[in-house]
Parts: structure tokens; C-alpha cells; sequence
């Protein structure tokens, strides 16, 4: 297993809407992806895991140095908890790639050179990451009035984290427990249930949001900043509570936004590209 220092940067990033797992290594300066994410979007198979593991099998068998680069690191997964899984660097990812016959193989290595290498151009300018995430929502093709949502919603969620870690909130398991408590507050549904019904699997909610469900969700998340600094919430449990009064005040809204309008706010669209099928290993 890698043992080195590692910091939090931005640990998810999308691919065509779909979202890989990355950590970075401080001491190495660079960042590790998690492989299970990138066989998936590759294969677009229905076990992933499974794939890997016959690939990495062959690869053992063939001599190859690939397997033995590859590293173990703690990667959150999708119930917000982190668990070992295999990663590799760009390098390294870029050899696994060739292994996987797919149509996406030419323009993923594309994108993984330029993401590989963002990190350290964020750091001497933060702007850059936000008009990349400009420009790859606009190329996905979102209107100019859908990415300024995202980004306000994005700002209003920041503020809220910050105010949970300042608050002795555990990041992580913590932090998605909040979350569901204020999203089924306002919507009725849970995260999962909400993305059930966009037919979303590992892809981003976010994402895949209207601009009332974007509007909604901002409305949610300010509230509870605004309830949680008022009643000094500290710790989880005193957070939970502030997080059922703010969705509350969304859900009041929502409420009174459906009648007015005879609109639904909770949305089954989404922003999925066509998926094609490509053959599986044998």
C-alpha cells in the first residue's frame, strides 16, 4: 500500500456526466484514480469489479508492471463511507487503458491528461477550475442560466460544509446523512430516491438538476446554514435538527410554488448522454 501524505482537493470529477474518484498525494504531486470508476465508464459494464479483476488477472499472467504500480488508497463510496480501493496514476492509467478495448478509450485519455494535471495549475490560480467547470457544463450543453444556478447552489453549499466543519461534523458518512436529512425534508425523497427517479446511477445529482430543483436545493441549504449559525448548532445531532428546519423552509416554499404554478419541482429529467454498449472481456 502507498504510504505517503495525502491532502483533499476536489475528489470527484466527471467524465461525460459520469463521476471518477480521484485522491491526491501531496508528497508525489499528483493526483490517483480510482480504477474501478474508469474500467465502468470504459467497459459500461454491469460488473466493473469483476472486470478488473479478470483484466488484472491476464495482466499478472502476461509479465506486465502495471498490477504492481497500482495502490490501495481510502476512496469515499457512495454510503459516504471511505474503503481501500485500487487506484493508479496517470501514467499508470494510461497503461490500464490500452488494456480495455472501448470506443471511449481515445478521447478518456485525452480528458485524464488534462485532469491529471490540473492540480497544481489550481493551485497558483482557483479560477481556473471554476471556468473549466464552466466550460464542460457548457459543452455538455447547458444553458448560461442553468450553469450560473449550479454555480450560486454550488457557493451556498460550500458555505454550508464550511460551517459543518468548523461545527465538529465528521466529513464524509456525517456530511451525507445532513444532506439526506434536508433534501427528503423538502422533497419528500431521499438523495438515492431522488436520483431513482432521474434513473442516475454513480452519476451526479447535481448535475442532472432542473433549474427549480437547483433553486429549491440552494433555498434548502442557505436556510440551514442561517437556522444552524442562529441556534449555534454544534455536532451532529444538534446539525440534524437545524437540517430538518432549514428543508422545512424549502418544502414550505415548494409547497406554495406547486400550487401557484400547478408545476412539480422534483423532476424526473436529467442530462445523460446515449450510452453504447461495448463488448466484454473475455
Amino acid at each position: 500500500m502507498l504510504k505517503k501524505k495525502i491532502i483533499k482537493q476536489k475528489s470527484i470529477i466527471l467524465f461525460e456526466n459520469i463521476p471518477v474518484r480521484r485522491i491526491w498525494s501531496d508528497k508525489n504531486e499528483r493526483w490517483y484514480f480510482a480504477i474501478m470508476d474508469v474500467v465502468r465508464i470504459l467497459t459500461q459494464s454491469a460488473d466493473p469489479r469483476n472486470y478488473w479483476k479478470v483484466l488484472k488477472n491476464r495482466l499478472k499472467k502476461e509479465g506486465s508492471e502495471v498490477v504492481t504500480k497500482c495502490n490501495q488508497l481510502k476512496l469515499t463510496a457512495k454510503d459516504g463511507k471511505k474503503y481501500l480501493t485500487d487506484a493508479a496514476d496517470t501514467e499508470t492509467m494510461f497503461r490500464i487503458i490500452q488494456s480495455i478495448p472501448s470506443p471511449k478509450a481515445e478521447p478518456f485519455k485525452i480528458w485524464l491528461a488534462k485532469v491529471g494535471y490540473e492540480r497544481l495549475r489550481d493551485t497558483a490560480d482557483p479560477e481556473l477550475a471554476v471556468n473549466r467547470a464552466r466550460k464542460n457544463w457548457k459543452a455538455a450543453g447547458r444553458s448560461e442560466k442553468w450553469i450560473e444556478q449550479r454555480m450560486r447552489g454550488q457557493e451556498i453549499r460550500n458555505k454550508l460544509t464550511d460551517y459543518w466543519s468548523e461545527s465538529d461534523v465528521k466529513e464524509g458518512l456525517e456530511y451525507a446523512k445532513l444532506t439526506d436529512i434536508i433534501h427528503k425534508e423538502w422533497t419528500g425523497l431521499t438523495t438515492q430516491g431522488h436520483k431513482k427517479i432521474k434513473n442516475l446511477k454513480r452519476e451526479n445529482l447535481r448535475d442532472n438538476m432542473t433549474d427549480a430543483e437547483l433553486l429549491f436545493t440552494a433555498l434548502a441549504e442557505l436556510s440551514t446554514t442561517n437556522v444552524a449559525k442562529k441556534d449555534k448548532a454544534e455536532g451532529y445531532d444538534k446539525n440534524a435538527v437545524s437540517a430538518k428546519k432549514g428543508g422545512g423552509v424549502a418544502k414550505r416554499a415548494r409547497k406554495d410554488y406547486e400550487l401557484q404554478t400547478g408545476q412539480k419541482v422534483v423532476s424526473k429529467d436529467n442530462f445523460l448522454p446515449e450510452r453504447k454498449c461495448v463488448k466484454k472481456l473475455k
